[in-house]
């Protein structure tokens, strides 16, 4: 009987109301919030580099390549079916482009403020006037102690 004790000592309410703590827990800590808030910056790029691609990068193309548009219309067909590759293509040059200028930005740009931060917060500051004049009178205390002659060698 024991077993059937356990199964029914189980509360469905509290059950739910624990996992839906757990999910407020999880949904709204600042991390999921910044990687939604990146998540939606990141498609709106996406869309603009894609933009960039069809509307200023193909049409110049189309004027080294022959055809209308260039590559983006070159298709095959096999029987009745056609295989629009050139479609394909354009995806292909669309992702390149995105990742150079991903690169550029993340690991050129952001690398340089790194490191240019990382360098101010390592150069120590500049010495307070009190600091100035200890080491002021360090350095008159160790020219008026210089070393007298060599004594005499025997």
């Amino acid at each position: 009987m024991e077993p059937l004790k356990a199964v029914t000592s189980l509360d469905p309410a509290k059950k739910a109301f624990s996992l839906l703590d757990e999910f407020k827990q999880f949904a709204f800590k600042g991390n999921v919030i910044d990687l939604a808030v990146g998540v939606i910056i990141g498609a709106a790029f996406g869309r603009i580099i894609d933009s960039l691609v069809k509307n200023i990068i193909m049409p110049l193309v189309s004027l080294v390549l022959p055809g209308e548009q260039g590559y983006q219309n070159w298709k095959v067909v096999v029987g009745e079916k056609e295989v629009p590759y050139g479609l394909f293509i354009s995806e292909v040059v669309n992702f390149l482009i995105l990742a150079l200028v991903l690169f550029l930005f993340i690991v050129k740009f952001l690398g340089w403020v790194m490191r240019t931060k990382k360098a101010e917060a390592a150069a120590p500051p500049p010495p307070t006037k009190e600091q100035e004049l200890l080491t002021e009178i360090r350095d008159l205390l160790k020219q008026s102690q210089a070393p007298a002659a060599a004594p005499p060698q025997v």
